[in-house]
């Protein structure tokens, strides 16, 4: 299955990082301290010869939208929530002798989406945006041209299943299909997922595509909002079950926890009606965590004596950027990086071969001559050259600008207060998520990105004008304990928010004052 190579995206610069992960010390202001740990890592790399032996294993771990500057910056908050400087530390990821790069267009995109790429990844073939599992000569939408233009991916070539062809990223069950694709004889996602392969380990979110219109779901029954979606009234769940022996499906992580390692050879867990939750928002008793799924997937998966293919996405690092969510999106990659750390943990290097890369980047970065140890989350210790503050993260577009009297408002911290992180309901404004009701971020006032990584930009962002960027998140130990409350805004219409003096964005301060951002 390929020469064995552990590979990951990482630091070019490998050898002028600190030995050892601590703060700013007396040893590194001397010149031996970065000598030395050059000459180790530079004999570490000469010494390093290639493996002999082929792999028998293959995990495949992804960061949707995971592009350098994520990487670095979730290398930060790492450290930090260690309690570190968070500079010197070092992503598991970063650990592995090898790294590369790669482009990342699609053929008729130059910024492209989740669906080309991972075509590109899994299929090794260049194909359009917003097509799955085709070539090229597939136009997105059109069904017709699916036919003939299959491209076969890993996974095919592992089992000899067929493959997973979709003319629309968007068409997960066939109630998000059009009559006329169905009439052409096309397939849903979520049908094909069960019946073109034959996969041992399935674990997500997805239930609402995999059940018949109207079937409550196990954790919502109240919730009609997340009652499967199928037209065609097939429980694909069901029918997975039924043509396998010895399956088993499970909806929790009680469920997860139950499930028999060492003798169950095909499972399938579906924790939420759509998407995971953010790491930050997910409840630990009901929905397990990235790392638990990974590391039940190789135990698993590992009895097999002829090896494995594994595939790992962390795709809510997407959603955070697309949502101008810095803390959000960072903390996801640091849980794919500990999902990295725990795989390598259970396997061995010696058969196995590890991927981690990324679909493609985002408009994120983050600069403004932070001083070492300060928060991710925090403002650039000088002002712009429109004499306000500015968050030392940024995004070209997307929620989060403010653009008033043709200036912007300043960024600032509030003051500093110690939070349990619990969810109690917040005064300014609620929607229900995935079945359950509670106080939560409002809506952005502003159009936003909802797909792959394609961005819609509201104003004209010049790149060197902070006033013309994205604000993110501060640090994520403080909430909003300033300025009377305002009336929630609008999901789509006119800014409604009086701000507090101190300006912050609205979803910054939606649930002040109980509890820290999520």
């Amino acid at each position: 299955m390929g020469r064995l190579l552990r590979a990951r995206i990482c630091f070019l610069l490998v050898f002028l990082t600190p030995l050892t992960a601590t703060a700013t010390s007396d040893a590194e202001k001397t010149p031996h301290y970065w000598n030395e740990g050059a000459r180790r890592r530079l004999e570490a790399a000469l010494a390093l010869q290639p493996a002999a032996q082929r792999a028998k294993n293959i995990i495949l771990f992804v960061g949707d939208g995971m592009g350098l500057p994520t990487v670095s910056a979730a290398r930060i908050y790492k450290g930090q929530l260690a309690g570190g400087s968070g500079e010197e530390s070092i992503l598991a990821m970063e650990t592995f002798p090898h790294v590369a790069l790669a482009k990342t267009y699609t053929i008729d995109r130059q910024v492209p989406d989740s669906a080309g790429t991972g075509t590109a990844y899994l299929c090794g073939v260049k194909a359009n945006s917003k097509t799955v599992g085709l070539s090229g000569a597939a136009v997105y939408g059109k069904c017709r041209t699916a036919f003939g233009n299959e491209v076969d991916s890993v996974l095919h070539r592992a089992r000899l299943a067929d493959p997973v062809p979709c003319c629309s990223r968007s068409w997960y069950a066939d109630a998000n299909m059009p009559r006329e694709t169905l009439r052409d004889g096309c397939k849903d996602i979520a049908h094909q997922l069960v019946h073109n392969t034959d996969i041992n380990v399935i674990l997500g979110g997805g239930r609402t595509y995999m059940s018949p219109r109207w079937t409550p779901d196990p954790e919502y029954p109240e919730d009609p909002a997340q009652n499967g979606t199928r037209r065609d009234g097939r429980d694909l769940v069901a029918e997975w079950l039924s043509t396998r022996e010895g399956a088993r499906y499970v909806w929790d992580k009680k469920g997860l926890d139950a499930v028999d390692d060492t003798s169950v050879s095909h499972l399938m867990g579906l924790f939420e009606p759509k998407d995971m939750r953010y790491e930050l928002n997910r409840n630990a008793t009901t929905d397990p965590s990235i790392v638990e799924m990974t590391e039940k997937a190789i135990r698993i998966l590992r009895r097999n004596p002829n090896g494995f293919f594994l595939f790992v996405e962390g795709g809510r690092i997407d959603h955070g950027h697309h949502s101008g969510r810095a803390k959000q999106a960072l903390m996801e990659a640091v849980m794919l990086d500990r999902a990295v750390a725990r795989a390598g943990e259970l396997t061995e290097p010696s058969d196995t071969l590890t991927v981690v890369t990324a679909d493609h980047s985002h408009v994120f970065t983050f600069g403004g001559n932070t001083l070492r140890g300060a928060s991710i989350f925090g403002l650039a210790p000088k002002k712009a050259k429109d004499k306000r503050a500015y968050t030392s993260i940024l995004y070209g577009n997307g929620p989060g600008y403010s653009i008033r009297d043709g200036g912007r408002p300043a960024a600032s911290l509030p003051a500093r207060t110690r939070t349990t992180g619990s969810r109690r309901p917040s005064p300014l404004t609620w929607r229900p998520t995935v079945g359950r009701m509670w106080w939560c971020w409002p809506r952005a006032p502003w159009p936003t990105s909802s797909m792959g990584c394609r961005s819609s930009t509201m104003l004209p962002m010049p790149l060197l004008m902070p006033r013309a960027s994205s604000l993110m998140m501060p640090d994520p130990a403080v909430v909003d304990t300033v300025g009377p409350l305002a009336a929630p805004s609008t999901p789509h219409g006119p800014h409604s928010l009086s701000w507090p003096s101190a300006w912050l964005p609205s979803w910054w301060w939606a649930e002040r004052p109980y509890q820290a951002l999520l």
